[in-house]
């Protein structure tokens, strides 16, 4: 395993877990409704702990955006980040994209995740994390309710350009939204830039499929520039032997592909880099936030 340098520990960067089942990503939505959700098998318990073993072994703490559907029906979970040192956020209700759905409906995602969430916890929900990024343009006006129902930052403006998703031209450092409702923080997943490219370089399918040195010289990037990066994942990306849902080709190498390289890049990025929770870093005035 690579020793890390006093360089590279300079700069505190972010871990994040968005925690839903193998079968809530957007990907499986065509084979697994919402309607069908009960009646699939669990598999989030061992990878969720296995995560938290893994932070626990190189002292990195976490932001864990936690499904509201999945707390309500799990709540021991919750407990057991909270336990563990780390940070709950929400990540909506049901991973529903924001693209499809009205203000009405995104204000009660965001307000019955917080709630649930808090009454599990204990502990103040800070933060949000839309599913798959997909707070895009045209749809800024759910930063607006994120600050009016009492949320300090967001991370879901992903300054790339994919479909489906993407928040081409957006800043790829923290920093400040101010927005007609109030300010609000943003903490978008790292990026490296390649000339006039900005690659997706923060975790998720990317992490899996993509050279590892991509995430690497991200990271380092971000270093030496003393500037926070945000890296993210999801725990059925540490299970390889996940169900395998009938898709179509891209979505089956989007979504399993690389599933067996998952734990031993983690274990990798953990012990190169150093990293904690966001909310807790924002509250301490650890982090330079600059204005957008």
């Amino acid at each position: 395993m690579p020793t890390p340098n006093a360089f590279d520990l300079e700069v505190t960067h972010f871990f994040t877990v968005d925690v839903e089942e193998h079968f809530q990503v957007q990907a499986l939505a065509g084979v697994v409704p919402r309607s069908r959700w009960e009646a699939q098998e669990s598999r989030v318990e061992a990878s969720l702990f296995e995560l938290l073993g893994l932070l626990e072994a190189t002292t990195a703490t976490a932001t864990f955006f936690v499904l509201g559907w999945l707390a309500e029906r799990r709540p021991r979970l919750v407990r057991e980040i909270v336990a563990a040192g780390h940070e709950v956020a929400s990540h909506g209700w049901d991973h529903q994209l924001v693209t499809r759905q009205s203000r009405a409906e995104f204000r009660d995602s965001v307000r019955r995740s917080k709630a649930v969430l808090e009454s599990i916890a204990g502990t103040r929900v800070l933060g949000f994390r839309a599913p798959s990024f997909s707070i895009v343009r045209g749809r800024e006006w759910a930063l607006d309710c994120l600050i009016e129902e009492g949320y300090v930052y967001d991370s879901s403006l992903y300054p790339v350009r994919r479909p489906g998703y993407g928040y081409p031209g957006g800043a790829g450092d923290p920093h400040w939204l101010d927005r007609p409702a109030g300010r609000l923080a943003e903490f978008p997943p790292a990026t490296l830039r390649l000339g006039p490219l900005r690659l997706p370089a923060g975790g998720g399918a990317y992490f899996r499929l993509l050279p590892y040195a991509l995430a690497r010289s991200a990271f380092r990037e971000a270093t030496r520039r003393r500037t926070p990066a945000t890296f993210y994942i999801h725990p059925w990306e540490l299970d390889p032997g996940q169900p395998r849902y009938a898709v179509g080709p891209s979505t089956r190498i989007r979504h399993y592909g690389g599933l067996h390289r998952t734990r031993a890049r983690l274990r990798r990025i953990l012990s190169e880099f150093r990293f904690a929770a966001i909310g807790p870093a924002l509250l301490d005035d650890r982090i330079p936030v600059p204005a957008a």
